[in-house]
């Protein structure tokens, strides 16, 4: 009888044991849509455009991560569910970055352009003025088109690259701004007056 009862008991912790077992499974699916959600965010500029956000979600995923070595897969199915949610939002939060980034650079764009064609203008009129500078200022004026054209795409594409091309074309408007206010402020040398050749005087003797 007593033989029975503990067979019993142990059939009866075993099963329990099972039970458990079996309710403590490595959470994979919560773990690979977190991942999907990382990748996701990843590949729509977060780590350009939602640095802040993104962080904060990686930190949730180590944690999750944390879990999961240590075999505590209730609390890891949990923190992968909330990672899942903050990579989600880096994901947002970056297609509304670079919208902004692209708003940016684009008005920096126009402003440059439209300085530019100024300088085109005053540059013509003062023709005269430039002659030193004439083969400084065709290399310069292609360069600024060439580089207005590469900015309007790379802007399209990816805003946060642009940046250093559009520093780049203001510094050159800026260097032909002065350049051309030094050359409008100088006098205008006139051509030296040309010796007028007296006539010989004829000594007539008498």
């Amino acid at each position: 009888m007593k033989y029975g009862r503990l067979f019993g008991l142990i059939f009866v912790a075993l099963a329990l044991m099972l039970v458990f077992t079996g309710c403590a499974q490595p959470p994979e699916a919560e773990k690979q849509a977190a991942k999907a959600a990382m990748d996701a965010a990843v590949s729509s500029g977060a780590d350009k455009y939602a640095v802040a956000d993104l962080d904060a979600a990686k930190k949730v995923w180590d944690t999750a991560e944390s879990q999961m070595n240590e075999k505590k897969y209730k609390e890891a199915k949990q923190i992968y569910i909330d990672a899942r949610a903050a990579f989600e939002k880096a994901g947002v939060a970056a297609v509304a970055g670079k919208k902004a980034a692209s708003d940016q650079a684009s008005a920096v764009l126009a402003s440059i352009e439209e300085a530019w064609q100024k300088l085109e203008a005053k540059a013509k009129k003062m023709a005269k003025k430039m002659k030193n500078k004439k083969e400084a200022w065709i290399a310069d004026s292609n360069a600024v088109k060439a580089g207005l054209v590469k900015a309007k795409e790379t802007i399209s594409t990816d805003p946060a690259e642009a940046k250093p091309k559009l520093d780049e074309l203001k510094a050159m408007v800026d260097k032909w701004e002065n350049i051309l206010k030094k050359m409008a402020a100088a006098p205008v040398k006139s051509p030296a007056p040309k010796k007028v050749k007296k006539p010989a005087t004829t000594i007539v003797k008498k």
